[in-house]
């Protein structure tokens, strides 16, 4: 091959080389706050079973167990118990652990925080 396409040979192979660190960077960030989300969401369903429990057992261990159950690291924090229809509140806290190869020392762990009010039946 002899003319200008001769020296365009290689040129996509040195782009890919040249664009691959970035776009897998880019990947691994968005898995990255993937795995933030999802543990937004455990804390949330931690809160939500610790305060249903709250609501209904007066003894404030079943409610840390139950958020235990869907976050074993999780910070369970019972309010005082109130009487009969008005509400108690549970607030989890759960510091999020991003250790993604790459992306994870960029991103600061998170402290994520949920507040729940339950009205009491029992």
């Amino acid at each position: 091959m002899r003319g200008p396409r001769a020296r365009e040979r290689g040129q996509a192979t040195v782009e890919f080389a040249l664009v691959l660190p970035i776009l897998v960077l880019a990947l691994l960030a968005v898995l990255q706050v993937a795995f933030v989300v999802r543990d937004h969401v455990a804390v949330v369903h931690a809160a939500r079973e610790a305060a249903r429990a709250a609501s209904v057992d007066p003894d404030p261990s079943r409610a840390v167990r139950a958020a235990h159950a869907t976050l074993p690291e999780a910070d369970v924090h019972v309010g005082n118990r109130p009487r009969v229809g008005e509400s108690i509140v549970v607030v989890v806290t759960y510091k999020s652990h991003t250790n993604l190869p790459l992306v994870g020392p960029l991103f600061p762990d998170p402290t994520l925080k949920s507040r729940v009010a339950m009205r009491v039946e029992k």
